[in-house]
């Protein structure tokens, strides 16, 4: 009787033009999208956690970040070379690269299950060293390996739509963000995006919130904002935050494709030392956070949601955490980028917010915030949309469009390529199908 029932159904949506497959599709997209936001869900909390530990371990021994995080840098450079090569960084390179050719045994490897966890465990390592790392990229890597395992497990062939939603599922489960996790997919992860590939994004995106905010609630990330600023004020204030937060971002994004793609030189000559190399990063890590009293540390979350509420910091915070982000990506460890970047955007805000007296200091932060994501990830319309949602910051749309404008430009004339499309070509390359041999 049930087995009659189950061929009915089937029958039904044979009737209205759906195929067998198609239903097999919608059942994996589905499934796979509810187990990326429990998947986001854990993984948040392990870092807060893992976080929280670090912060517990300054706080009775403040001097301990000089020897544990160049310690603890060098230990998961170490792991990741030896065991996960394709989990360094941030992991959104690797789905573009995934995305291309999702068949190939190469690009497999980009999204295995394996490599999703590893990078996971491994980036909870580098936070509890203090790293300036986020979680957001890891969450889409690990998005895209759950999506294609449960699409394996269920023998749904194996497409980029497949792989690009579970990464966008992952954007929209790790911020709580739905459209800016089909923005995201847009801009970054879909280079050729047709009509079904945004269909089966769309289902992933909003099946991966709707499971993080039926868990954790409909929670505001960055704290919620009730503060604009005028059309005219806009037109000075977005000029002058577009164009430093498109420097600073390109400045970022053209030091760090520089360095990763360098195989000759000196940077090639420090690469072949990768220990060292993660060494040094860590030390620069460590003295950092000291010297800023731990201001640096982690995700960045905590000063960033401080200056958006109104809060304050030194002007010198955009600057440390620069130097700690960039520090702890160029050590090619696992991490994220996302959220130490909206946090030096912050920062950038903030040591600006003197220069416009008549404006509120949390508006300057926010259009801060824009201005550099956009300057070093180069997708202005998922930086708008991802403050937006995680600040309720509606009223502030137009000036950080227009700011992300801006900074988009000047960013692509100190960086022509953009950033995750440039750290992509490594993986793309390795992704490469062998020739055949006659």
């Amino acid at each position: 009787m049930k087995n009659r029932r189950v061929l009915d159904w089937l029958a039904r949506f044979s009737d209205r033009g759906v195929s067998i497959d198609e239903v097999h599709r919608r059942v994996a997209t589905g499934l796979g999208a509810v187990l990326v936001g429990a998947v986001a869900l854990g993984f948040a909390a392990s870092a807060d956690l893992a976080q929280k530990a670090f912060d517990a371990l300054v706080v009775r021994f403040p001097l301990a970040p000089l020897a544990l995080t160049p310690a603890l840098f060098v230990l998961v450079a170490f792991a990741t070379r030896r065991w996960l090569p394709n989990a360094r960084g941030s992991g959104i390179p690797q789905i573009i690269a995934a995305a291309r050719l999702p068949d190939s045994s190469g690009s497999r490897a980009l999204f295995a299950l394996k490599t999703g966890i590893g990078k996971l465990i491994l980036t909870l390592v580098m936070l509890l060293g203090g790293a300036s790392v986020g979680r957001e990229g890891p969450t889409v890597q690990v998005g895209a390996a759950t999506m294609a395992y449960v699409h394996r497990l269920l023998r749904v062939p194996m497409t980029s739509g497949v792989i690009i939603a579970g990464g966008a599922a992952g954007v929209s489960a790790a911020f709580n963000t739905p459209l800016a996790g089909v923005a995201f997919a847009i801009e970054e992860l879909a280079s050729a995006y047709e009509q079904r590939v945004a269909l089966l994004v769309m289902g992933a995106v909003m099946i991966a919130g709707l499971t993080t905010m039926v868990a954790a609630g409909d929670y505001v990330y960055f704290g919620s904002v009730q503060t604009t600023l005028s059309f005219r004020s806009t037109l000075i204030v977005a000029p002058v935050v577009g164009v430093c937060g498109g420097v600073a971002g390109g400045l970022f994004s053209r030091a760090l494709l520089g360095f990763t793609n360098a195989a000759r030189g000196w940077r090639g000559a420090i690469k072949r030392r990768p220990l060292l190399l993660a060494l040094c990063c860590g030390l620069v890590v460590g003295a950092v956070g000291v010297g800023s009293g731990g201001a640096t540390w982690g995700t960045g979350y905590t000063p960033a949601r401080l200056l958006v509420e109104g809060g304050h910091l030194p002007a010198w915070f955009g600057l440390a955490k620069f130097v700690a982000s960039l520090s702890t990506a160029l050590s090619g460890a696992p991490g994220g980028i996302f959220a130490p970047s909206l946090a030096v955007g912050a920062g950038v805000g903030n040591a600006l917010s003197p220069f416009f007296p008549d404006a509120q200091p949390a508006s300057i932060v926010l259009v801060g915030m824009a201005g550099y994501f956009v300057g070093v990830v180069r997708a202005p319309l998922t930086a708008v949309i991802i403050l937006m949602e995680t600040t309720s910051g509606r009223a502030m749309v137009l000036p950080m469009l227009a700011t992300a404008l801006i900074a988009d430009g000047v960013s692509a004339l100190i960086c022509p390529e953009k950033l995750y499309v440039g750290l992509s070509r490594a993986f793309a390359s390795a992704a490469q199908p062998e020739p055949a041999t006659s």
